[in-house]
């Protein structure tokens, strides 16, 4: 389950959040629009693995390749069969934007903590990490090619990141209770008066909201963080990373104001969202 400051999140990917990515990377000049795409096709690659790799030595397995590939690509040695296509394609974004090695192994790391088991309520600290590799290191390598100055960009990268992440993980509870995960925190259940952090009972508890709307709390901060970086920007400079901030800064109030008592209808952008997100945010 990844997402970045501009890159939708991958697993269980609905046709909506696609189709938002690929509309907020068609206005960038075609250099960058090639790079975004090859970095997503990174991205979802190891997050295939993660998710549907087989048994889970054989996911940690799949990792460790890409890991040792993205080394000999930075290295300048050939790659195995496994990537061949995919890091040669990613050679020439990450000589010309200068893409950082450590950024790529981030994104791995993060696939790995789904892979090795599933994540059931962990500690804010350890979910703070898990979408600082998901979703902020591959925001991390998107404003590198985007333009945005060193600075500023890291500070983007890990606002927004962790912005679409949370809203990620509160939009997609139950398919992710249905793989056996359950992304909550235990800070946000216990200070909802949840202590069976059983996903069963969780999802059933009449204290779903509060723990959610905690969760929920945490992201509009990082939304309202990332949009006061982005309007210090120059306009071409964050296009992209605004329509996304619009797109899924509305997907999260749809989802604090439908609530999450089930049954839980899908919180997902209209095509009109979308358009008028580019239009705003890309156009004019």
């Amino acid at each position: 389950m990844s997402v970045e400051p501009a890159l939708p999140p991958m697993s269980r990917e609905p046709a909506a959040s696609r189709s938002s990515f690929y509309t907020a990377m068609r206005i960038l000049p075609a250099a960058q629009r090639d790079a975004m795409y090859q970095v997503y096709a990174f991205c979802r690659a190891v997050d295939d693995i993660a998710d549907e790799g087989g048994a889970r030595p054989d996911r940690i397995a799949g990792l460790n390749q890409w890991r040792a590939d993205i080394a000999k690509l930075y290295d300048g040695r050939g790659t195995s069969d496994l990537t061949r296509g995919l890091t040669h394609d990613l050679a020439a974004p990450i000589a010309e934007f200068k893409l950082r090695q450590a950024d790529f192994m981030a994104v791995i790391d993060g696939m790995e903590m789904d892979a090795r088991g599933d994540i059931r309520a962990p500690d804010w600290a350890t979910l703070d990490l898990y979408c600082d590799r998901v979703a902020s290191a591959v925001g991390r390598l998107s404003v590198k090619i985007f333009g945005v100055e060193d600075q500023a960009g890291i500070a983007l990268a890990h606002h927004l990141g962790r912005a679409l992440q949370l809203t990620n993980i509160l939009r997609d509870l139950d398919e992710d209770a249905d793989m056996g995960r359950l992304y909550l925190p235990s800070d946000a259940l216990l200070d909802a008066d949840i202590t069976d952090h059983t996903i069963d009972r969780v999802m059933d508890h009449p204290n779903l909201d509060a723990a959610c709307l905690w969760v929920a709390h945490k992201a509009r901060a990082h939304f309202i963080q990332a949009e006061a970086i982005m309007a210090r920007e120059t306009r071409a400079g964050v296009r992209s990373p605004r329509v996304m901030a619009s797109v899924y800064r509305g997907i999260l109030e749809k989802l604090m104001a439908r609530g999450w008592a089930a049954p839980r209808l899908k919180a997902s952008p209209s095509k009109r969202q979308v358009v008028w997100a580019v239009m705003r945010h890309g156009l004019f």
